[in-house]
């Protein structure tokens, strides 16, 4: 007898699964199927949610739903872009180990396999196998909303909305618009090419901060421009701030998912790291120092009318970046306005801390969030995530950075403190409000 065509192996570093290869029966209905049939389809359920950058809770939480329509029992173990499960039925069990190549960010299809896992038992569960992964494969064959260029004028709105709410003024948010813009152009360019996150954040950053300069020199050659507003140079490279893996790892360590927090947090801290130092480098280069923004000059009713829509301008941006719709991204823009904004006139108005008036704003855009999600199901992390990000405080943290390369221990020790107090609050902002508004994330069972 001839022999059987073997299947041809993946060649990928992180090898492609052949889901399909799991189908043993093509007229079964999922119910009924295999263990080893339904174990792959929690799995890849599990491993495709992983892969748009939601949490833990949420990526075993889908798990568990489409388990429990498919008859089984699910343990998982959750991590940054790996996940380690068993599926149990009677006396049997299945476990799989899968990995990602890499982490990002997608609301869109996050959107989608919310819907899918939601509806899951009554319009999938008595599909066939074959089937459910065909639908699952539609799903991760959807093509990113955004070519690179609009994710560029994506960074470059969202940018030159922040550094306004850092206190800069036209010459900054110019430049800021146009640094940005160019650099994370060219940051997804190179993540259309699979290049390496480090190199993509790198490269990025450093052409953002190149442009700014350039932008700025001929502004100051041209119209005569300030020097003192050099210092708006840490809005170019403010696209890289990584808000979903700092939120979501301080998420998950507040439901215990060590793993999966820690791992987060790891990843957060390490682009944060990166992009700083690429960004002090190119600064000590061209003898940018970081400082105070020139006041500008605008009654407190104006700045606060002015501050709504450059609130909205940087959340509708990260929002656009992370692949949202343009309803998601719009309703996120709106949140993040009222929110954000609220945030810096309790911090003007009153004498409240910037760590807790963070901790308001956060709650709010919880708040909001989950009254959006009852309304129009949209993940209530895809709305919350983007509308936090610009209080993110990415100056404090480049101000430390810069310091301690300076060898300025103190100083940047200090900036390091009120960073770290404004990032463990805006977690522990959504944290309340969830714990508020979801019986299901009150309970740890």
């Amino acid at each position: 007898m001839p022999n059987k065509k073997q299947p041809e192996l993946s060649q990928r570093h992180h090898m492609t699964i052949p889901w399909k290869d799991f189908i043993r029966n093509e007229d079964v209905p999922a119910k009924n199927a295999s263990l080893q049939e339904r174990t792959s389809i929690v799995g890849r359920i599990g491993i495709s949610l992983l892969s748009c950058g939601t949490g833990a809770w949420r990526v075993r939480d889908a798990m568990n739903k489409v388990a429990r329509s498919l008859n089984l029992t699910c343990s998982a173990d959750i991590g940054l872009i790996a996940l380690h499960y068993t599926c149990f039925n009677h006396n049997r069990s299945y476990t799989q180990v899968l990995a990602l190549p890499n982490t990002g960010v997608n609301t869109d299809k996050l959107n989608i396999l919310e819907k899918f896992v939601s509806e899951f038992d009554d319009r999938y569960a008595n599909l066939t196998i074959r089937e459910l992964h065909t639908a699952i494969d539609n799903v991760q064959k959807r093509p990113k909303q955004y070519t690179p260029v609009m994710l560029g004028l994506a960074a470059a709105l969202a940018c030159s909305g922040f550094i306004f709410l850092l206190g800069g003024g036209l010459p900054e948010m110019l430049c800021s618009f146009l640094g940005a813009g160019c650099g994370n152009y060219v940051r997804a360019k190179m993540g259309k090419r699979s290049m390496t996150t480090i190199a993509g954040i790198a490269v990025s950053v450093a052409v953002a901060c190149l442009v700014y300069m350039a932008s700025f020199r001929l502004l100051e050659l041209g119209f005569h421009v300030l020097s003192e507003h050099e210092v708006g140079y840490i809005g170019a490279m403010l696209f890289v701030i990584p808000g979903f893996p700092f939120i979501t790892s301080m998420l998950d360590i507040s439901k215990l998912d060590m793993r999966s927090g820690l791992e987060r947090l790891a990843y957060a801290i390490m682009v944060t790291l990166i992009a700083t130092l690429v960004g002090w480098l190119v600064a000590t280069l061209f003898h940018f120092k970081p400082g105070n923004f020139l006041p500008l000059g605008l009654s407190p009713m104006l700045l606060m009318l002015l501050r709504l829509p450059a609130s909205f301008c940087g959340v509708y941006g990260f929002s656009i970046m992370f692949n949202s719709s343009q309803k998601m991204a719009i309703m996120a823009g709106f949140m993040g306005a009222i929110a954000n904004t609220l945030r810096l006139e309790l911090v003007d108005l009153t004498t409240m801390p910037p760590a807790a008036a963070a901790f308001c704003g956060a709650l709010v855009a919880g708040l909001l969030a989950s009254v959006i999600n009852r309304y129009n199901g949209y993940p209530r992390i895809s709305l919350t995530v983007p509308s936090i990000v610009i209080m993110v405080p990415g100056l404090y943290i480049y101000r430390a950075i810069y310091n301690m390369g300076s060898n300025q221990i103190g100083v940047g020790a200090l900036w390091l403190t009120k960073a770290m107090l404004i990032i463990m609050f805006l977690p522990l902002g959504l944290f309340v409000a969830r714990a508020l508004m979801d019986r299901d994330w009150r309970h740890f069972d």
